[in-house]
C-alpha cells in the first residue's frame, strides 16, 4: 500500500492535514485532518508497505498491543480508501 502521488501532510498549529497538491486539488477539493496517529501512519504510508510492517511501526512507536493495532490500521486503510487515496 502507498499513498497516492499529489498529497502532503502539513503539521498546521499543532494539527496535521493532508493536502491536496497539483491537479489532485480539483479533483479531490479538500483536505483532511489527521490524529497524530494518523500522521504517523501516513508517514509510514509515503512508501509502499505491508500492514504487518503498520502493525510492527505502530506497536513499537505506541503502547498497543498487535490486535489494537491491526483494528486501527484496518479502519485508518478502510477510510483511505473511500477517499481514493491509495494506490
Amino acid at each position: 500500500m502507498k499513498i497516492k502521488d499529489g498529497f502532503v501532510l502539513k503539521a498546521i498549529a499543532g494539527s496535521y492535514m493532508v493536502v491536496p497538491l497539483g491537479s489532485q486539488v480539483s479533483q479531490f477539493g479538500s483536505i483532511i485532518k489527521l490524529t497524530e496517529t494518523g500522521a504517523f501512519l501516513w508517514d509510514k504510508l509515503s512508501e509502499n508497505v505491508e500492514k504487518s510492517e503498520l502493525v510492527t511501526a505502530l506497536t513499537n512507536e505506541y503502547d498497543v498491543d498487535e490486535a489494537r493495532a491491526s483494528a486501527d490500521i484496518d479502519k485508518f486503510i478502510e477510510k483511505l480508501k473511500i477517499a481514493d487515496l491509495l494506490v
